[in-house]
């Protein structure tokens, strides 16, 4: 599942978005309202968290435009504002839920569970490229008849090459999105990780769809 976390606070946007992906969850970062908002409405999310204290457009104002523009994600609110009339205003804004800072993860994990769980009656299409499926809402693979178990990065890395099929993934971007900035840029761990990848997903069938983009990166695709 992908999510939109916007954080200001650079060490805080690390410290959630490297716990997140460790957790099996695809994370982008904005670090103000205006690029929020163009990320919204650019990319498929499946929640966004939102603090309210961020330059160019506030997180009261991000939550107002994007749900009177039709924005129907599901927006939990991250903030050091904790009075009750902070916590009532966010919720009556459009937000799905109000936690305040600091906060422990693991109650900001079982509630991005919760309000992904009540979105899913609408929700979650399956990814699917050729015959290989990822289903987000459960995190199962599958190809043809075979179910494919995952490590957590490897299910993060093919989660983001399918949301993104077809478009050539540089290993740097592919490192960035995975594992945020705890990566040696010289590292080949990306090439590793494919090659488990290929060996649960491409060994023993005819059509190869993870492809290698010589000195850039990888690619998956379903056609020849």
């Amino acid at each position: 599942m992908r999510l939109l976390l916007v954080e200001d606070e650079i060490k805080v946007a690390r410290f959630i978005s490297q716990g997140l992906k460790e957790h099996q969850y695809v994370v982008d970062v904005a670090s103000d309202g205006e690029m929020a908002y163009e990320l919204a409405y650019a990319e498929d999310y499946d929640l966004l968290i939102v603090d309210l204290m961020i330059p160019k457009k506030n997180g009261a104002r991000l939550i107002k435009e994007l749900r009177l523009n039709g924005k129907n994600i599901p927006i939990l609110i991250l903030s050091a504002k904790d009075s009750v009339t902070d916590k009532v205003d966010g919720l009556d804004l459009g937000a799905d839920d109000y936690m305040t800072k600091p906060f422990a993860f693991t109650e900001l994990l079982a509630r991005i569970r919760s309000l992904l769980r009540r979105n899913q009656e609408k929700s979650l299409p399956l990814l699917q490229i050729a015959d290989l499926k990822l289903n987000p809402s459960t995190r199962e693979a599958s190809r043809g008849e075979l179910s494919i178990f995952l490590s957590n990065k490897e299910y993060a890395i093919l989660e983001f090459m399918m949301r993104n099929a077809r478009k050539i993934l540089p290993r740097t971007l592919i490192l960035e999105h995975v594992w945020m900035d705890a990566y040696d840029i010289e590292t080949n761990v990306v090439d590793v990780y494919i090659s488990h990848l290929r060996n649960k997903i491409d060994k023993n069938f005819d059509l190869k769809l993870i492809r290698t983009i010589h000195s850039v990166g990888y690619m998956i695709k379903g056609e020849e």
